[in-house]
């Protein structure tokens, strides 16, 4: 039998004429799902608005500033790309993108596998394995101004490494104004980071199967084997996700060296955040903003590269 095209004339009819229970069912059925969506959507507004007020709209402000010459709207004139050009001519620019780099290409990897190595440590029955993990999670507990404060302690001219190379007849090391800074860096963000990648990697051991640990056990697989062929491979969303983390906290290494040598450090640790927050008390905008959006582009690219190779990779864990 043919309803009257118009929806609720149609709703009407079936409901009074109750001839068609499946009809009636299927009516509720779609009410039911349209009420829910409904309802989802209402409660993602605010998070929406939220994402809206304080990171799209100031975004877009910070690109609006690096495409014009001056901060003051009745002054501002439209320059298109000079003032990136400018920046990437920049010899302080340049020399914190080179210091940045070397920093998080040596920190970042070593971030990864220092602590997926000790989870898998920790993962078997050694002794004192409490003890072990307690010591490397207490650094979580640690504020940075306090980590700082032990550094400069034993990395001091007169500090604490200082005085023992002197008791074995050695020659004492500026660390904090030599070549030597960007090794200290490196310790310390790794000291900071590995109990929290750590916990992550301990998690992600948790997560796999056991049966196929004891399948692969009985065909007398060893252990460098069952890691690089099983372990690795569940541990792969575990490993993107502390690769993207120790990314980010990379390029936020400036707190620390600020606190340890100021915001003039000398050359080899003068970091991305040391130009960018120097630039800020210049009241720069025009530099500042064309360099945080080039900053993002190149975070957006390298997460982007990223999820892609562990989407290629996990295929196979997926399946």
């Amino acid at each position: 039998m043919a309803f009257p095209k118009c929806y609720i004339v149609q709703t009407f009819y079936i409901f009074s004429k109750g001839r068609d229970k499946n009809m009636k069912k299927r009516f509720r059925n779609s009410c039911g799902r349209l009420g829910e969506k409904i309802f989802s959507n209402v409660c993602i507004v605010p998070s929406l608005l939220g994402v809206l007020v304080f990171f799209l709209i100031p975004f877009g402000i910070v690109v609006y500033y690096s495409l014009v010459n001056n901060s003051v709207p009745d002054k501002s004139e439209f320059v298109g790309m000079e003032n990136y050009k400018a920046i990437l001519q920049n010899s302080s620019f340049q020399t914190a993108v080179k210091n940045t780099t070397l920093f998080s290409v040596i920190a970042v990897p070593l971030a990864v596998i220092i602590p997926m190595w000790l989870a898998v440590l920790l993962e078997r029955n050694i002794p004192a394995k409490s003890i072990f993990r307690t010591f490397f999670l207490s650094t979580l507990m640690v504020p940075t101004a306090s980590v700082v404060l032990v550094w400069q302690v034993i990395f001091h001219n007169h500090g604490t490494l200082n005085q023992l190379v002197e008791k074995f007849g050695g020659t004492p090391v500026d660390w904090l104004s030599s070549s030597y800074g960007m090794g200290v860096i490196i310790l310390m963000f790794l000291w900071k980071n590995i109990g929290y990648n750590m916990i992550l990697f301990m998690s992600a051991l948790g997560g796999i199967p056991k049966d196929i640990i004891e399948v692969a056990e009985l065909e007398g697989a060893s252990k460098i084997y069952q890691f690089f062929h099983i372990k690795l491979r569940y541990l792969s969303p575990t490993i993107l996700f502390v690769l993207i983390l120790s990314l980010i906290s990379s390029f936020k290494i400036f707190r620390e060296v600020y606190l340890l040598v100021g915001s003039y450090p000398i050359k080899k640790m003068y970091m991305l955040q040391h130009f960018m927050n120097n630039t800020f008390d210049n009241l720069n905008y025009q530099k500042l903003s064309t360099a945080a959006v080039l900053f993002s582009l190149v975070m957006v690219v390298l997460i982007a590269v990223l999820l892609i190779s562990e989407h290629f990779f996990g295929k196979d864990v997926e399946n």
